[in-house]
C-alpha cells in the first residue's frame, strides 16, 4: 500500500492588535445593594410561607389565590437577577 502525503499543519496566531478592550469596573457591590438582593430573597420566601400557613385568616392573600405564587416566585426571580450585577 502506498504511504500517505503528512500534511503539515500551519501556526494559528491571534493578532494582539485586534483585540479591543473591554473597560470593567471595579470594586465591590455596595452594602445596601446586597442587602436589597437578599431583602427580595426572603420577601418572596415569606410571603409564600404565609400564603401557605395563613391564607384563610388573610383576607386579600385568600382573594388572590394561585396569584400568590407569582408574586413570591416573582420577589425572589428579582432577587436572584439582582446577583448577575452583584460583585
Amino acid at each position: 500500500m502506498p504511504k500517505s502525503k503528512v500534511r503539515k499543519k500551519t501556526d494559528y496566531t491571534i493578532n494582539p492588535a485586534n483585540r479591543t478592550p473591554v473597560k470593567v469596573k471595579a470594586g465591590p457591590s455596595s452594602a445596601l445593594y446586597v442587602s436589597v438582593m437578599l431583602g427580595f430573597m426572603l420577601i418572596g420566601l415569606a410571603w409564600l410561607i404565609v400564603y401557605y400557613l395563613a391564607a384563610d385568616q388573610i383576607g386579600f392573600m385568600n382573594s388572590l389565590g394561585a396569584y400568590n405564587f407569582l408574586i413570591g416566585f416573582g420577589f425572589m426571580v428579582v432577587g436572584l437577577v439582582m446577583t448577575m450585577r452583584w460583585r
